[in-house]
């Protein structure tokens, strides 16, 4: 707030300055456009403020002593503690959340929450609602929050592609819980650079060490206060709309103090919001190379070299060899492995990818037909799975947290399979010996590499289905799944 009284103060000795210069048609036109812009703020937030809303998170197991007193009667006495859901509650844990739709959803950023505690929401109305976790994905650092409600007022969407260095931006929040009472606090700034990174982390020179796309360079950095309990809040653009969601980065994450960042509001944003608004679980491409980035020494040339290749993965069944040099992923420019990454794992699993690789001095394009999945890991929350067949549920073999050991020990079928994921117990499955972690490479004879793959097969089929796996020694590879009782 301190930026908008300095705005204020400025804005009338630029008006006493005006009415005493002999130049006054001049000094009367910049106080118009400084009123003008002030304006536009005022607009911008009236208008975005009524969807930003105060968390509180509450440990389950909060034990924190309480102060007591002594009666009149001497004897000890213990005040009750105020509720989450008082007015008189203050939290000692605190962020924001923005409204994406008017049926109670609130969406956040996934760091700010915790196992075994609770989350309270306060309403620009400042009424209190208890919210619990829709989705959660640690990966793009979103999280999506249900709080029971009809007529709430969604944010606003802008478009980050379209920011440039210099402009002017908003945020709004609740810094060290300050807006507990559901008015969400200001402050403003201008967009200081773009596709930044979120600090620093413990083996930068190893690709699987960043787990969060972040970490590879997408963050808009804005000078804009965004202090302690900011972190979810919204970004404006000085039409109201949002174009990130803010988090505030901590000293322990490698910072003198909080710095200001926010998540862009782009494609890769907008399909990540929509799976979490479902419940569901956000899917990340991944390709199946290892790369390293081209020697600082070798002048002219950009882009990141494959050291090795994955078996059974899309890199593998697309031809793809140690040696190549990728250049580009969808048009996309690859300056080293951390724009590789980002190119790679902002798209969806099971989508496209093109290619332009250098293999030998020479120029090719390589087209990846699927993608499959990369492993996402960390505190995720999913409350809507992905459909089951007869009892269990499949996934990509390299979404499982043991991919790099089943490639160390040779355990996976080159040519493609499914992982089983979820075994009901006593379902059809689960009676023919199917269980978590098993494989299965063929459906009614026909080779399936993914889920999509999976269930276009079993699609439609009424009767028994015959299922091979990939099995290991001792293990009898075909299963005939019955159909569920009716």
């Amino acid at each position: 707030m301190y930026r908008f009284q300095s705005l204020r103060l400025a804005l009338v000795s630029l008006c006493l300055g005006g009415l005493a210069s002999t130049a006054g048609a001049e000094e009367l036109s910049g106080f118009q456009a400084a009123v003008a812009m002030e304006e536009a703020m005022v607009q911008a937030i009236a208008g975005a403020e009524q969807s930003v809303v105060a968390i509180a998170r509450v440990r389950r197991d909060d034990d924190e002593p309480l102060d007591f007193s002594v009666n009149q009667f001497g004897r000890l006495q213990l005040p009750a503690r105020p509720s989450p859901s008082s007015p008189e509650h203050i939290p000692n844990e605190f962020a924001t959340g923005v409204v994406v739709g008017s049926d109670g959803l609130i969406l956040t950023a996934q760091h700010v929450l915790q196992r075994d505690c609770e989350y309270w929401v306060t309403l620009p109305d400042r009424s209190i609602r208890k919210a619990r976790i829709k989705a959660a994905d640690p990966r793009s650092d979103l999280a999506v929050l249900q709080i029971d409600a009809t007529d709430l007022k969604p944010i606003t969407f802008g478009d980050a592609t379209k920011l440039k260095k210099g402009q002017i931006v908003i945020a709004l929040g609740n810094p060290y819980a300050i807006a507990r009472d559901g008015q969400a606090s200001a402050s403003w700034g201008i967009v200081s650079n773009l596709m930044r990174k979120d600090g620093p982390v413990p083996d930068a020179s190893r690709v699987d060490s960043k787990p969060a796309l972040h970490q590879s360079g997408t963050l808009i950095q804005t000078d804009a206060k965004l202090n302690l309990g900011t972190s979810g809040g919204a970004l404006l653009n000085l039409q109201g709309e949002m174009v990130g969601l803010t988090v505030s980065l901590a000293a322990a994450a490698g910072y003198e103090q909080s710095a200001g960042f926010a998540i862009p509001v782009d494609e890769t944003f907008q399909h990540a919001l929509e799976r979490l608004k479902q419940g569901r679980e956000v899917n990340y491409g991944f390709l199946g190379v290892g790369v390293q980035g081209i020697a600082a020494n070798d002048q002219g040339r950009r882009g990141v070299v494959i050291m090795s290749v994955a078996a059974g993965t899309p890199a593998r069944r697309s031809g793809l060899m140690d040696g190549d040099v990728i250049t580009h992923v969808n048009g996309d420019e690859i300056f080293d492995q951390d724009r590789f990454m980002l190119a790679v794992g902002k798209l969806p699993a099971e989508s496209s990818a093109i290619l332009r690789i250098e293999r030998a001095g020479r120029p090719l394009v390589i087209v990846v037909d699927e993608l499959a999945k990369y492993c996402v890991k960390g505190y995720k929350v999913v409350t809507t799975p992905e459909p089951a067949w007869r009892g269990m549920r499949v996934d990509h073999v390299t979404a499982s947290p043991d991919f790099g050991d089943l490639i160390t020990h040779g355990r996976i079928d080159t040519q493609g399979s499914v992982w089983v994921t979820e075994v009901e117990e006593g379902s059809p499955a689960w009676q023919q010996g199917l269980r978590p972690g098993m494989m299965i490479s063929h459906v009614a004879g026909n080779r399936v590499a993914t889920p999509g793959q999976f269930f276009d097969q079993v699609s439609g089929k009424q009767g028994p289905v015959k299922l091979k796996l990939h099995a290991q020694a001792g293990e009898e590879p075909d299963r005939v799944i019955a159909p569920e009782a009716s």
